[in-house]
């Protein structure tokens, strides 16, 4: 007999807000499972802060970005706090860049989204803080800021658990199969059985579809955030400096002073292939080298002595884009992995997930985000992270 009828097996970013959405459609029948603590730092989803924005490659993913911050906006109404700060958004690219602005700035404009082009002297005009090459080119979006992390984690499961779901951590998953239509788990021993699974398990993803018969080319990298001392906190409060990205590669981003007294400055996509259960958690140096000497010649001000540096998970598809879908060769079995860029989405996407497993369809359109497209069933894809 089915124990709930919507499972969520991991409660990170996205599982966080896939057991609030669901809870919030069928109140106590929703279990979700955390191998470890509840708020680790093990995977991709703690720290104070994530970029939000309107920003991006493609016009689905501003669309959808639209969306998120709608289902922001709800959970903030459901909680009474607020989960996302408006700082405003800089996208900035050297001449020849390796990302460019051209697809960003396409695609804001086929979705209807304003924005600012700015030369480098109109930067450093408005934000004095930077020192920029007569060759910088920049956009700028009014609304982008930074999405609360951790806080925002621990509300969805606060009002998930208030709405009635049964959350359960430190309970590793032994085995999923499917049995007359329902899911069965095995859970620290005991079997639990849900009428639909969504699986948001970050870096442990892949060899828990391999064990549904399901195989995904991901690749799991060790990425590092780097708190700076500014030699003027005042300069980089969120009302004078907005959070921004280096379009080039390498890739830096940045957060004005939020959760720590500290600039928040990280290389994207250090590339460090790792391994979730044997992973290390001490900094590199040559990674706060990089961050450091990216700060000093173009935020001098930022550049100040690191006051902690911190280590996180990407977990990668070889495109880059969402996995959003029920896992091919199941029924009620559905799966995420958020790229390395997901955050901004978590709590839209824990809502489609959930609209997935108890609808069989969503509202948005997540068809790039499919499990059976094509580079998914390459041996040997060729990899693009650049988004």
């Amino acid at each position: 007999m089915t124990d709930f009828r919507v499972g969520v097996l991991g409660l990170g970013g996205i599982g966080s807000a896939a057991v609030y959405w669901a809870s919030r459609r069928v109140g106590g029948d929703v279990l979700g499972v955390e191998q470890f603590s509840l708020g680790h730092v093990r995977g991709g989803s703690e720290d104070h802060s994530r970029i939000i924005r309107l920003s991006y490659h493609t016009p689905g993913y501003v669309e959808l970005a639209k969306a998120a911050y709608l289902a922001w906006e709800e959970v903030e109404v459901d909680s009474g706090e607020p989960l996302v700060l408006t700082t405003g958004g800089l996208d900035l690219a050297p001449q020849d860049a390796a990302i460019g602005l051209e697809d960003y700035r396409a695609s804001m404009s086929a979705a209807g989204v304003q924005f600012e082009e700015l030369d480098a002297g109109g930067v450093m005009k408005r934000w004095p803080q930077w020192r920029l090459n007569d060759d910088v080119m920049a956009l700028f979006q009014e609304r982008s800021g930074i999405a609360m992390a951790s806080r925002a984690n621990s509300t969805h499961r606060r009002l998930a658990v208030e709405h009635g779901a049964t959350l359960m951590d430190g309970s590793e998953v032994g085995s999923i199969r499917e049995v007359d239509g329902e899911v069965e788990m095995l859970v620290g021993g005991r079997s639990e059985r849900v009428g639909s699974l969504i699986i948001a398990a970050g870096a442990w993803t892949a060899p828990l579809l391999a064990g549904l018969g399901f195989r995904v080319p991901l690749q799991v990298t060790l990425e590092q955030v780097v708190y700076l001392d500014p030699r003027d906190l005042l300069q980089f409060h969120p009302s004078r400096f907005p959070i921004w990205i280096w379009m080039d590669e390498p890739s830096f981003y940045g957060f004005p002073v939020f959760g720590e007294r500290a600039v928040k400055v990280a290389w994207d996509r250090c590339e460090i292939l790792t391994d979730p259960e044997t992973r290390s958690f001490q900094p590199r140096s040559d990674v706060t080298d990089a961050v450091s000497g990216f700060a000093a010649r173009y935020l001098p001000g930022a550049a100040g002595p690191v006051r902690v540096a911190k280590t996180c998970l990407y977990t990668l598809t070889p495109d880059r884009d969402f996995i959003v879908d029920r896992v091919p060769g199941t029924e009620n079995i559905y799966a995420v992995v958020g790229a390395g860029h997901a955050f901004k989405f978590a709590s839209l996407l824990g809502k489609i997930l959930v609209d997935l497993a108890l609808d069989d369809a969503t509202d948005h359109d997540i068809s790039p985000f499919r499990a059976d497209r094509p580079i998914l069933a390459e041996e040997s894809p060729i990899r693009s992270y650049m988004v």
